[in-house]
């Protein structure tokens, strides 16, 4: 044992670095059979992918969940207009004359209709999830918030002044 090891579990006891996310994705499957991604770091995970212990089959199977999700929270028939129209727009209910657009992988694209103002200076919003997510099933997560918790979306989300894919989902 190290002089410093019983200084440095010290410090983690003092400073409460064991209630602090640890890093995934390994760490993610930790709590037996439930699992709680959100609990762990994934920055150091290249953009776009669960890791390099998600096989082939993992993203197969996951984005066909994510299909099942993003079809059953949206419903049929906005399932069939995204579909179509590769995009949904979703009326703001705070800020009179925005819509927020909404397309499977990218930045939310804020349109005011004439005369309104954005309440941001830039034209997209960005979100990432926390931990990698197949696209359709993050774009169910923010349909869900930009219609019901819009509060949060307005929040969370940082204006940027282009469009680009999100970094964690795949």
């Amino acid at each position: 044992m190290s002089i410093l090891e019983p200084l440095h579990s010290a410090w983690r006891r003092l400073l409460a670095w064991d209630l602090l996310p640890t890093p995934g994705p390994e760490g993610a499957r930790r709590d037996g059979p439930i699992e709680r991604p959100w609990r762990y770091y994934w920055d150091h995970l290249p953009k776009r992918t669960a890791g390099a212990d998600f096989s082939a089959r993992d993203y197969q199977d996951a984005r066909q969940r994510a299909e099942e999700v993003a079809r059953t929270t949206l419903g049929d028939d906005l399932w069939q207009r995204l579909m179509m129209d590769g995009y949904l727009d979703v009326p703001s209910k705070r800020y009179s004359g925005v819509t927020y657009r909404l397309t499977i992988g990218h930045r939310i694209r804020v349109i005011c209709a004439p005369g309104a103002r954005s309440p941001w200076p830039y034209e997209y919003l960005c979100i990432n999830p926390t931990y990698p997510l197949p696209e359709l099933e993050f774009f169910a997560h923010l349909y869900l918030y930009a219609r019901d918790r819009e509060d949060t979306l307005v929040r969370v989300a940082a204006p940027q002044p282009w469009d680009q894919r999100l970094g964690r989902t795949f």
